[in-house]
């Protein structure tokens, strides 16, 4: 129904935001600017007020995507997902997403950049690993493929220098032992056999050379 503004107050914790009361009781919550456009006595229909209770709520939407995002970047279907679980309506998320696309927060192509090249210098995993961790994150798949081509040249060098970095553990290991090891260390993070196989060669020449070279020296 039908109202008359009654109080305007700022609230003390978010003084962007303007609380509006209607007939004495508080009714909802707009930004600051918005509110700046209501007056203490002012009537406002049932039209009116539905659209600025909508307003409110797609502004706490924002809001809350917004802190979503501040811990890192976000898929397009993550921060759906967030909104979603909060039971807030599809028409005020799609409205959210909109805005926060249209304002740079919300690229699910400079996110899918920004995923692989945080697993490379944070936490290397191979291509395959990597395209399933973004499909699950609701990236679409041309999106991926783009993000993967750029970020990764050589997935069997990849491996060998993720290898190089835990070798200092498996020195003395038999042959056996080391391609059981290096083998399990490398398949846990996305590499297939077609890459693992070529990088355990590889390294368990060097590490036979290397012994040997030492032996020499002690001989």
């Amino acid at each position: 129904m039908s109202g008359k503004i009654t109080a305007l107050r700022f609230q003390r914790q978010n003084p962007e935001r303007v609380n509006v009361y209607l007939d004495g009781k508080f009714a909802f919550a707009l930004p600051a600017i918005e509110a700046a456009q209501l007056r203490k006595g002012q009537e406002l229909s049932d039209t009116e007020i539905e659209r600025l209770r909508a307003l409110d709520a797609e502004t706490k939407a924002y809001e809350r995507a917004l802190r979503f995002l501040g811990y890192r970047p976000r898929s397009e279907a993550e921060v759906r997902a967030h909104l979603r679980r909060r039971r807030i309506e599809s028409m005020i998320v799609d409205r959210v997403i909109e805005r926060l696309k249209n304002a740079g927060y919300l690229d699910d192509r400079i996110f899918a950049r920004f995923w692989v090249e945080n697993r490379q210098q944070f936490n290397p995993r191979s291509v395959r690993a990597v395209r399933q961790e973004l499909r699950r994150k609701g990236v679409a798949p041309e999106i991926i493929e783009e993000a993967l081509q750029q970020g990764y040249e050589d997935e069997e060098e990849m491996a060998y220098q993720l290898l190089s970095s835990r070798l200092h553990r498996w020195h003395g290991l038999d042959r056996a032992a080391f391609w059981r090891k290096g083998g399990g260390y490398l398949a846990r993070r996305g590499f297939s056999y077609e890459v693992i196989e070529p990088v355990l060669r590889r390294m368990w020449a060097y590490l036979r050379a290397d012994s040997e070279g030492v032996a020499k020296i002690v001989g």
